[in-house]
């Protein structure tokens, strides 16, 4: 089918979402992962390189301690590999071939859909996370002898290295929770049907306040689990991205499946 194919109009009914779903998501993406592993491949791939190249330019610059806010932040960019996951699991569900040059073309499409508005509202909070992380480190730390973290990382014990890191990560929590709250549904809606980046923000944001205990345990999972695929070298990535990237998209769809009734 082409990458411009007639899309349903406007949002789903969103149904109610059970703690039942989230395992039934999770057995159906470890299912299409092991169905296009070259898929999960590529397109981890792509953000292992990303990483690599923040972590490369954050040593690089001789202030190394940047890289404890990249490693709270780099997930937040999480989302923009997740389309090529959600799009392999849409064809898998229905059937169709995974012709690279199709899937490919589906991804593209979407640059001249609404992806990219609800992209640069993830860039623009994702960079107001580092310049705020500038300034409690500023806050905290501006005063202390340290030239980068191999050769200081007492500081960090420190009562101000401690202070610094709880109110840093309390804060980059919220930011990660807002980014959560209107991307986990709104971005394979997007690519699922014909509707605006504001209402698939505004959808995915209700269905995380109207069920809040599932869809919280769904987000602590995520975060626990891209944390510990970035502490090897970022490798933990490519089982970690692909598994969480096509059971979103099944548990979107089994969210929407709960509303038809």
């Amino acid at each position: 089918m082409p990458a411009n194919e007639i899309k349903p109009l406007g949002r789903p009914e969103m149904g109610e979402v059970r703690f039942a779903m989230l395992g039934e998501a999770l057995r159906r993406g470890w299912r299409d992962m092991r169905r296009a592993p070259g898929y999960a491949v590529a397109f981890a791939g792509v953000y292992v390189a990303v990483g690599l190249v923040m972590a490369g330019v954050t040593w690089s610059t001789g202030k190394s301690y940047w890289l404890i806010f990249a490693a709270v932040g780099f997930p937040l960019v999480g989302p923009f590999a997740a389309v090529g996951f959600y799009e392999v699991s849409h064809r898998l569900e229905q059937g169709r071939a995974l012709v690279a040059t199709e899937v490919m073309g589906v991804i593209a499409h979407q640059r001249r859909r609404q992806l990219p508005s609800i992209c640069a509202i993830i860039i623009m909070v994702f960079l107001f996370w580092f310049f705020l992380a500038h300034m409690i480190f500023a806050l905290f730390l501006g005063l202390s002898k340290m030239t980068n973290v191999s050769s200081s990382f007492e500081v960090y014990l420190t009562p101000e290295g401690l202070s610094m890191l709880t109110v840093g990560t309390a804060v980059g929590a919220v930011f990660a929770l807002f980014i959560y709250a209107i991307t986990v549904i709104s971005l394979p809606l997007l690519l699922d049907r014909e509707v605006d980046f504001v209402t698939a923000m505004l959808a995915s944001l209700e269905v995380v306040v109207h069920n809040p205990v599932p869809m919280l345990a769904w987000g602590v999972m995520i975060a626990v689990l891209t944390f510990l695929a970035l502490l090897p070298g970022f490798l933990g990535l490519f089982i970690v991205l692909p598994l969480l990237g096509h059971a979103t998209w099944h548990l979107y769809r089994q969210i929407c499946a709960a509303g038809k009734g």
